[in-house]
């Protein structure tokens, strides 16, 4: 099973707004159930940080859409490995909420990288304190 870890950018000045998050989730959890992919996202509607697993070749096949995606703009890979299992388990979105409280949302942050390896932890987290 292969995991991906990337981050992108939202194209424009504004980035996305949150309906368009919503619709680009929609959609991704319909391709992603389909294709056997799960993971996690992490936005602030203008960074995305995303972990992709599954098979090897679902898994490059949704990273290929979305780097032709034209929503999406200076996408790199933070990194690429085999995994035994799923270290995400079903597919989860971190996205701080309006008025949410930023140690309440940290500790949500925390959660849902608790059975990843050191590293993709230490991205997912610290990514998060620093988009804040």
């Amino acid at each position: 099973m292969l995991q991906l870890v990337y981050v992108s950018s939202a194209r424009g000045e504004s980035g996305a707004d949150p309906s368009t998050v919503a619709r680009i989730l929609h959609v991704s959890r319909i391709n992603n159930s389909r294709d056997g992919v799960t993971g996690a996202l992490y936005t602030d509607g203008k960074r995305f940080l995303q972990a992709l697993e599954g098979p090897e070749e679902a898994v490059s096949g949704a990273y290929a859409r979305i780097k032709t995606d034209p929503r999406h703009q200076a996408v790199v890979t933070l990194s690429s490995r085999k995994v035994e299992e799923r270290e995400f388990g079903d597919w989860a979105m971190a996205q701080r909420l309006p008025g949410e409280d930023e140690r309440h949302f940290m500790d949500r942050v925390s959660r849902l990288v608790k059975n990843c390896a050191p590293g993709v932890q230490a991205t997912f987290e610290s990514f998060a304190a620093i988009r804040r």
